[in-house]
């Protein structure tokens, strides 16, 4: 696009080569070296080298370069690859122990009985006295019955359980 000629002049104010530090007042392709003014102008020593101005080319450069060519289409298998592995993770760590556990559960409160001990979630002991489609009557202590509904038991308790506690 440009000769090298044109990346080296000394002249500031092009994309390439602009000045990074000039002082008010100087012209902008003027270069100053390291001196009292310079130093007095706030300027520490360790910026003395860079002679008023940083060239920035060797950047712009390296950036133009990658700029070029087309990018290539990215592969369905490293696109859609990893949204597919979260998904068999989350399949094998969450769904799937979830349904077994609920289906176990399901099978549990359908083979309920007359006699049986349980727990409900809410903690409470008792023996089955009255099955029905969707409630039990569970016996608590002598006289006192509680009806809750099946899904609402957590544990079937193995027989005797009761006489222990």
């Amino acid at each position: 696009m440009y000769g090298s000629e044109h990346l080296d002049s000394g002249v500031g104010g092009g994309v390439y080569n602009a000045p990074l530090f000039r002082r008010p007042g100087r012209p902008p392709g003027a270069r100053s070296h390291a001196s009292a003014a310079a130093v007095s102008l706030g300027f520490p020593l360790v910026f003395s080298s860079f002679r008023g101005h940083c060239k920035m080319d060797w950047l712009i450069s390296t950036a133009a370069a990658q700029a070029t060519g087309a990018p290539a289409q990215p592969n369905f298998l490293t696109t859609f690859g990893p949204l597919v592995l979260i998904f068999v993770v989350f399949y094998f760590l969450l769904i799937r122990p979830q349904t077994k556990r609920a289906k176990e559960h399901r099978a549990m409160v359908t083979a309920l009985e007359v006699g049986a001990e349980v727990v409900t979630n809410g903690g409470i002991l008792g023996k089955v006295t009255e099955v029905s489609e969707q409630f039990l009557t569970v016996e608590v202590s002598p006289g006192v019955n509680v009806k809750v509904q099946r899904h609402a038991v957590a544990q079937v308790l193995p027989k005797g359980t009761l006489k222990s506690v």
